[in-house]
């Protein structure tokens, strides 16, 4: 599988800010960068910060007035698909250390708030039969719907709306999969078949020995995903951070076949 990537991102600062930037693929042993190009319209130089857990690599820039920046790449995935149902739970005092966290509730995951409803919904499963069940019930139990959620709404707030875009439905499956004991982190990614075409926000869960991604929209496979970073929610993953106030006048994210 392979995706040519094009974004460009045109918005206005009121004052000098500092802006962090996610919108590079990161180079993964199943995603192999063919090649890439950021440009950032800026008299600052740009540093380069590695991601969460070493994956994928932000870029810190600064901007006052109009900011653009423009992104090019074309990505060659390789990643077979498991039949996650089928895998082992890994418990707690098995983990490696730095899976421990994506364990524990964070800002927009409360999962220590659905530690019930998990146990009542999805009685007598565990692993990645869990895993399944849950990407299944919030794929179906939720309406994809723009412009119904913003930067505040959490997953217990989408738990009771039952509406809201990937990011909504990241965060309700992550949550959901820590209340039941599944390691689960989010993930930005880049993916062919999002409509409307945007930055995506999909799941990962640890599961046996390893993360495995799942997307509680449908809208894409664990081939055709490119991950660009993943943490707790969305305050680790977000494409663009402005420590300051800004305006968008545009955003355009294309993703294609080739």
């Amino acid at each position: 599988m392979r995706l040519a990537i094009d974004v460009m991102l045109d918005y206005w600062i009121e004052d000098a800010a500092d802006v962090l930037l996610q919108i590079e693929v990161a180079a993964l042993p199943d995603q192999k960068l063919e090649l890439q190009d950021l440009k950032v319209w800026t008299d600052t130089p740009l540093v380069a910060v590695i991601g969460e857990d070493g994956i994928g690599q932000r870029c810190l820039a600064r901007g006052t007035g109009s900011f653009r920046a423009e992104y090019h790449a074309v990505v060659s995935i390789d990643r077979p698909t498991v039949d996650i149902s089928t895998l082992a739970a890994a418990p707690p005092r098995a983990l490696p250390g730095e899976i421990i966290s994506y364990l524990l509730p964070s800002r927009y995951c409360e999962s220590d708030r659905f530690e019930g409803f998990v146990h009542a919904e999805f009685r007598g499963l565990e692993g990645g039969a869990m895993a399944v069940a849950i990407r299944d019930w919030v794929h179906h139990n939720l309406r994809y719907e723009g412009g119904t959620s913003s930067g505040v709404t959490t997953a217990m707030m989408t738990f009771a709306d039952r509406r809201g875009v990937c990011r909504d439905y990241a965060h309700l499956m992550c949550a959901l999969a820590r209340a039941g004991g599944i390691p689960a982190r989010c993930v930005s990614a880049y993916a062919p078949n999002v409509e409307p075409q945007d930055f995506h926000a999909v799941c990962e869960v640890w599961l046996a020995d390893g993360w495995h991604l799942m997307d509680p929209t449908g809208m894409a496979g664990c081939d055709d995903l490119a991950r660009v970073a993943v943490g707790r929610d969305a305050t680790d993953i977000a494409f663009m951070t402005v420590f300051g106030r800004t305006v968008m006048n545009d955003q355009q994210v294309q993703v294609r076949l080739i």
